[in-house]
């Protein structure tokens, strides 16, 4: 089954931990994304630096299905290789009056789905709800997201 909005929300829900929450069970294969939502996700919320986000099965007593966390990032001159490179990346994003030196970016910090939840296109289908909370409604008045991610991962996320 590949997930549509429909079948998603008929699923699961997606919800913010809250700020003493701890995840009992998770695992996606990777050690460090585990650890990340099972150990760290409190102590990044506590100190402010990420939000976790998990999604859970409504009707399966809320397993934790997949995660994201997310953190305030920015694009600036210093990610590029040279200005000109800057300079063409926002001509034709921005007007003149608003060509700043850095923009305001959402950083998608981490992202794991649950080994249970693997072959649904449940990744995808996060990345696109994501985008939806700054297109849709923008909570935070940015316009790009930015994204931490292994190497291996580049492609997955090139592709949505």
């Amino acid at each position: 089954m590949i997930l549509t909005e429909e079948t998603f929300h008929a699923i699961y829900e997606v919800r913010r931990l809250n700020k003493k929450e701890i995840v009992k069970s998770f695992d996606c294969g990777d050690a460090d994304l585990n650890d990340f939502i099972l150990s760290e996700s409190l102590f990044y919320r506590k100190t402010l630096l990420a939000v976790s986000y998990v999604v859970e099965e409504k009707l399966d007593s809320h397993p934790v299905s997949a995660y994201f966390s997310l953190a305030n990032d920015k694009i600036s001159l210093n990610d590029f290789e040279s200005k000109t490179e800057f300079n063409r990346f926002r001509k034709h994003r921005f007007v003149n009056e608003k060509r700043l030196k850095s923009y305001p970016a959402v950083k998608i910090c981490r992202l794991g789905v649950d080994k249970r939840t693997k072959g649904v296109h449940m990744g995808s289908f996060l990345l696109d709800f994501i985008k939806s909370y700054f297109i849709i409604d923008n909570k935070t008045g940015c316009r790009f997201l930015t994204v931490d991610a292994y190497a291996d991962a580049i492609p997955f996320y090139q592709k949505n």
